[in-house]
């Protein structure tokens, strides 16, 4: 890591660049913002893994028994973000999707 001694002869708009530059890196939080184009994965999260609970021949619930609560656990322990947000926006049940 660098010493702060480097930094001393450094001027005011050197430390609001590096500030600004920290401030809009990317982030989960930002990742998972919602956006239109965020809005359109959540309608197309559930209809691809309705298609593949089709091809599987299982009935529909099989995605609300076995896909849901991983997401909810990856939701929680990995992206640390609410489980119930992530989870609304799939909707897996026969007549929603």
């Amino acid at each position: 890591m660098a010493s702060t001694a480097d930094k001393t002869e450094k001027d005011l708009k050197y430390f609001q660049r590096l500030k600004d530059k920290f401030q809009k890196r990317p982030t989960l939080d930002r990742m998972f913002a919602s956006t239109s184009q965020r809005n359109d994965d959540g309608l197309r999260a559930p209809y691809n893994t309705s298609l593949l609970n089709a091809k599987s021949g299982k009935s529909h619930t099989i995605g609300e028994k076995l896909i849901l609560p991983p997401v909810e656990e990856v939701s929680k322990t990995v992206l640390h973000k609410p489980a119930s947000d992530i989870i609304k926006r799939i909707p897996l049940s026969n007549n929603t999707v």
